[in-house]
């Protein structure tokens, strides 16, 4: 099939607009891989959640990512980017290789590492937009309190298994809500980075 010259003009049209150029460059399988972290985080389960429930606890989620539609892009990508970060940290750790399938807890840490490099290069590619640093602080900040209260909440439960079982339903439900904070950089197919 031939395309018109007037459709492809089209074409460079919007793929040349301030949306467009707005959006993160990110790979389709993104998308996939987050959804592979979220199955692998499923599979890593030891004890049934329900035995655990007098152990939970709010970790005080910021609710501000629940509604990624209020953040720039620039600084979803910064606060997603952090998210990812404090996760991959966290599970990073000799405390949680015990805790853990070594094999499922590898596969977390690789779909983690590779949603990281992602994100760096989205992050690179904004430099310089009208996203200051100093607007991701506050956010970037909620998210560094958050994981600060999950870690006390291991440390306090002295890394038990059913500690680590509400960490890693929390790390589920709130992995969850980051897809609307990776809805503002297009992750979504069709989107082009609009609100």
């Amino acid at each position: 099939m031939a395309f018109s010259v007037s459709s492809l003009m089209a074409l460079v049209a919007i793929s040349s607009s301030p949306v467009s150029s707005m959006s993160c460059d990110l790979p389709a399988s993104l998308d996939l891989r987050k959804q592979e972290t979220l199955r692998v985080l499923h599979q890593m389960e030891t004890i049934s959640p329900p035995s655990c429930l007098k152990h939970r606890t709010d970790f005080k989620f910021p609710q501000d990512m629940a509604d990624g539609r209020q953040f720039p892009e620039a600084q979803a990508a910064s606060v997603l980017h952090e998210m990812l970060q404090q996760i991959f940290s966290l599970f990073h750790t000799e405390r949680s290789s015990a805790a853990w399938n070594t094999t499922l807890l590898d596969r977390l840490l690789t779909g983690l590492h590779q949603q990281l490099e992602d994100l760096d290069t989205c992050l690179d590619e904004q430099t310089g937009e009208e996203e200051s640093a100093l607007g991701t602080v506050g956010p970037t900040l909620a998210v560094k309190r958050y994981f600060r209260r999950i870690r006390l909440y291991l440390t306090e439960k002295k890394y038990s298994d059913c500690a680590w079982e509400i960490v890693r339903v929390e790390i589920m439900r709130s992995f969850s809500s980051s897809a609307n904070l990776q809805g503002r950089l297009g992750m979504k197919d069709g989107d082009l980075g609009s609100p």
